[in-house]
């Protein structure tokens, strides 16, 4: 039983820490602490964990890749337990806002793969983990990261429906048209053979 009822205050507040928690530029943060050099300077100058393995640092990048997924597993998980469903969706959906616009970085954040990830492991785990295994999948098919991550956004809304998640597909497919949109410069460059290998400098 959550512990407080969710009221439209509630619901705002929520969103509000959920946006919180979506805007901490874990990349950002780990590739200065680690003395690694400005990550907006490096690659694609993206803050997500494919362009902090272009610094060579393989223990920053899977870092980063927790703790992107991490922040989206707390929103949901914290709005769930005390506030109730329906908080955990909002939380959700302004946790992966937060990722791709944070206020601190002028809304030029990432691209939302990993916190989705996140997200969809803390809604509902089978659709977590078919998504988990459809970016894998897609990433090593194809060597590209962001191949992976369109792949998983994609199956979130037959995985939802297959397993009896309905009430969470209208966010399901919000937070599909965030990848897909964070990606539409990838999805050119897929189109046009020039799309970035995994582990590339570019």
């Amino acid at each position: 039983m959550p512990l407080i009822e969710s009221s439209t205050f509630t619901l705002i507040l929520w969103a509000l820490i959920g946006y919180g928690l979506g805007s901490i530029p874990f990349g950002l943060l780990l590739t200065q602490l680690l003395g690694l050099g400005n990550l907006r300077e490096i690659g694609s100058g993206n803050i997500g964990a494919t362009n902090v393995l272009r610094t060579g640092n393989k223990t920053a990048a899977a870092l980063t890749l927790l703790l992107d997924g991490g922040k989206g597993v707390v929103a949901v998980l914290l709005a769930r337990s005390l506030a109730g469903e329906d908080a955990a969706q909002l939380a959700a959906l302004t946790a992966m806002i937060g990722h791709c616009y944070p206020v601190w970085l002028r809304f030029n954040g990432g691209k939302g793969v990993a916190t989705f990830l996140g997200l969809m492991w803390a809604l509902a785990w089978p659709v977590g983990l078919g998504c988990s295994i459809a970016w894998a999948v897609g990433a090593l098919v194809s060597r590209m990261s962001s191949m992976g991550g369109l792949l998983a956004a994609a199956m979130s809304t037959f995985l939802l429906v297959l397993t009896g998640h309905g009430p969470m597909l209208i966010l399901g497919i919000l937070l599909t048209m965030l990848v897909f949109w964070r990606h539409r410069g990838n999805i050119a460059r897929i189109r046009q053979g020039t799309e970035p290998k995994i582990g590339s400098k570019a």
